[in-house]
This record gives structure tokens, C-alpha cells and sequence, in this order.
């Protein structure tokens, strides 16, 4: 067989793998997503597709490093009750159903663009259960809202979710901090707050009635962590803000953003109460995923068996806004088939081999907007989907299937992108 045969055809076999993984994984949620994706390099590896002695080439320690920061920080700010009581301090003023919920859908998005969205999804189904108990309502639509919302949130800065860290840090954006929120800041709050009366009326949640929330945990568990947790939080975002500025004034700047949360964490180990544990909590499980993701999508993208299938809808670079439109089908469609994080890894790698330069910032804005918003479309769009999903069955005996997920999941997706689509064309 030909060399170029035999790759595609190594390509094509781990990209269907990947696939039917992911539907299968919906069924049997035991199997960790980071485990396929494992799997995936280990073939890929084997084949010579991205042979062993590449695979330091090809590993993004950028990223690495920055997800390890991140959870990090988050783990200390979770274990410490802050970020329960951030919640609680902001839900407990509201006890009118359409402000609870919009209020819900703000925190919880808000939360998800400063802590990862991940991090929220594990850290959220426990407080929306007990919300949704006080209010006498089943629990579906608020875990609903909760996947939906932070989803929508961690669209707003570099930080919020994985996917956005990628483009931030390989597209090569001077500004991305600053330029992610000018863009995004706006239609975010707006498509919350959408996003929460479309839920409520979709399950008819107006004539709910909310009672007392005293089950949602509210109190501080250390405040020592919990203060170190918050210095921690405001000297990663300041730092990226003013390395932002400092390159956008061309002044001396850190290239390598994602060193920032990992050297702010590194700082902050000795200080908290138990750094063992503050390990323990770290998400090792996506740290492997992304690890693992950067030799499979080398070695998928080395096969040329995505060349057909992504010049199908963008089959050269387009001016602006057209390439808007391009960016944004495309993200939407293969977002379901291979999650939104793998897919903008390829797509970030194909838009380069277009000639897209780190001045496109519309279009590497429009990318993470449309990929992370693909999130909410099906329910494999995005692993907070699944990490929410898992919890609601596994604790409390409640699922969503794939068909009601999409049926509210496509109009929340459609309002999202319209919104999205007049506020970036707008502003452009």
C-alpha cells in the first residue's frame, strides 16, 4: 500500500474512532473522554503518523502549563467555599423565578470566564439542585441552563475554556485578552440573559415558586485558602491584562501567556493549607487530553484526510466579513462530530495553511466565538456537556438525552450566533 494511502487510511479510521467514541461514550459514560482521545495517539504513534521522537515537537507546553495554573487556582478557590458563596452571595437577593434564573445564568457564565468552564461544570450541579429543590421544580431545565450558560460565559476572555486558550496563545493575537472582551464582553451578558427566559419558557418555570435557599452551601470553609485563592485569581487576570497592554504599546511582554497562571499558582502553593490536595483536585484527566489531543491531531492532520472535508466550507482565505460566515458553518458542523476542542486545534492549524496572520483578529475572534458556541448545539459539542450530564445521573438519578438536549440546544444556539454575529460585524 502506499505511503500516503496507508496514512489516510490511519487517518480516516482514528478521526471515525474518535466519532463513534464520542456517541458511544453517551451511552456508556463511564468510559473517560481523555481515555479515546488516549487511544487516539497511542494508533497514531504506532503508525509513524506522528512518530515517537516528534511528540516533544508537537506538545503545546503553553497550554499544558496553563491548564495546570488554572485548576490549580481553582481547585484551591473550590475546596475554600468561595466559589459557592460567590454564587450564593449574588442568588440569595433574587426570589422572583425570572430573576433567580437570569441571575443564575449570569453567575454561573461569569464564573466560567475567569475559572475555566470545566471547572464550573463540577463545581455548579451541586448548587443548582439545591436551587432547583428550594423551587419545588425538577431539577432538568436549571442543569440545562447551567450547561447552556457557562458555555456562553467562558466565551468572553482567553481563559474561560480550552479552546479559547488555543487560539489566544497559537493564533498569534498581540492583544487577546483585551480583544476578546471589546468583542464579546457585550453579547455574552445579553445572550445570558436570553438564554434564561428561553429555558424558562420553554419549560413553563414563570409560575414556579422559589423558596428559601439555605441547602446551597454559603460559608467560607478556609478563609486562609479562600483569600489566597482570590489573590491568586485577580493577579492572573491583571497579569495577562497588563502583558496585553504592554504589547500592544510595544513594550517588553511574556510571548508565552499560559507561563503566567502556572507561575502565579506556582507562587501560591506554599501559601495555601494543603498543597497535596490542591494536586489532588487538579483535572489530571484533561491535562491528558490535551496532551494526548496534540499527537492525535498532528498525526490526523499529517494524513490529509480532514484537506476534502474542511475546503468544503472554506476552501480559501475570504475577506472580511465573508470569511465570517465560513469560520462560523464550520465551526458549528464538525464541532459535533469531533468536540469543540480537537476541532479548533485542526481548524486553527488549516486557517494558518490559508495565510490567516495574527493581525486577522476578527477572524480568530469569530473562530472562538463560533466554536464555543457550537457547544450548545448537541450534546457533544462541548465536555462540560458530558461532565454536567454524568453528575445529573450518576448523584441524582435524572438524565437529558441527545434528542431534547438539541431540541433546545438549537434555539438557544440560532439566538446565540445572531446576537454574536450583529455585535462582531458591527463592531468590525
Amino acid at each position: 500500500m502506499p505511503e500516503d494511502l496507508f496514512n489516510f487510511v490511519i487517518g480516516l479510521g482514528v478521526l471515525s474512532f474518535l466519532i463513534f467514541g464520542m456517541v458511544l461514550r453517551s451511552r456508556r459514560p463511564k468510559t473517560p473522554i481523555w481515555s479515546i482521545m488516549a487511544f487516539s495517539a497511542f494508533v497514531i504513534v504506532i503508525s509513524g503518523l506522528t512518530p515517537i521522537e516528534s511528540i516533544a515537537h508537537v506538545m503545546d507546553f503553553d497550554v499544558i502549563l496553563f491548564l495546570i495554573g488554572m485548576f490549580s487556582i481553582v481547585a484551591v478557590a473550590e475546596s475554600s467555599g468561595l466559589l459557592d458563596s460567590i454564587a450564593h452571595l449574588v442568588l440569595s437577593r433574587f426570589k422572583g423565578t425570572y430573576t433567580m434564573l437570569i441571575f443564575l445564568s449570569l453567575t454561573m457564565g461569569l464564573l466560567s470566564s475567569i475559572a475555566v468552564n470545566d471547572t464550573v461544570a463540577l463545581m455548579g450541579p451541586p448548587i443548582v439542585y439545591s436551587i432547583a429543590k428550594s423551587m419545588g421544580i425538577n431539577p432538568k431545565p436549571l442543569f440545562l441552563l447551567l450547561a447552556f450558560s457557562i458555555t456562553i460565559g467562558s466565551t468572553t476572555t482567553p481563559i474561560g475554556n480550552p479552546q479559547n486558550m488555543l487560539i489566544a496563545i497559537n493564533s498569534g493575537m498581540k492583544c487577546p485578552f483585551i480583544d476578546f472582551m471589546k468583542y464579546l464582553s457585550i453579547p455574552t451578558i445579553i445572550n445570558l440573559v436570553v438564554t434564561a427566559l428561553i429555558v424558562a419558557k420553554v419549560y413553563k418555570l414563570n409560575g414556579a415558586f422559589l423558596g428559601s435557599l439555605n441547602e446551597v452551601r454559603s460559608h467560607i470553609n478556609n478563609i486562609r485558602d479562600a483569600l489566597v485563592a482570590s489573590v491568586l485569581l485577580i493577579a492572573v487576570i491583571v497579569f495577562l491584562v497588563v502583558n496585553d497592554v504592554m504589547a500592544l504599546l510595544g513594550l517588553p511582554h511574556i510571548e508565552n501567556r499560559g507561563f503566567i497562571p502556572f507561575m502565579v499558582a506556582a507562587g501560591g502553593y506554599l501559601l495555601v493549607s494543603n498543597p497535596r490536595d490542591v494536586l489532588r483536585r487538579v483535572d489530571w484527566g484533561t491535562i491528558v487530553f490535551f496532551m494526548t489531543m496534540f499527537i492525535t491531531m498532528s498525526g490526523v492532520w499529517r494524513s490529509g484526510v480532514l484537506n476534502s472535508l474542511l475546503s468544503l466550507f472554506m476552501p480559501s482565505k475570504n475577506t472580511w466579513p465573508f470569511d465570517y460566515f465560513g469560520i462560523t458553518a464550520c465551526s458549528l458542523v464538525l464541532s459535533q462530530l469531533l468536540s469543540n476542542v480537537p476541532f479548533t486545534k485542526l481548524f486553527l492549524d488549516y486557517m494558518k495553511t490559508l495565510g490567516y496572520t495574527p493581525s486577522d483578529v476578527n477572524s480568530w475572534i469569530t473562530l472562538a466565538m463560533a466554536s464555543t458556541i457550537a457547544g450548545n448545539l448537541t450534546l457533544l459539542g462541548a465536555a462540560s456537556n458530558i461532565i454536567i450530564i454524568e453528575v445529573l445521573e450518576s448523584r441524582y438519578g435524572e438524565t437529558v438525552s441527545f434528542k431534547e438536549f438539541s431540541k433546545i440546544g438549537m434555539i438557544v444556539t440560532l439566538v446565540n450566533i445572531a446576537v454574536y454575529t450583529i455585535f462582531i460585524l458591527l463592531l468590525t
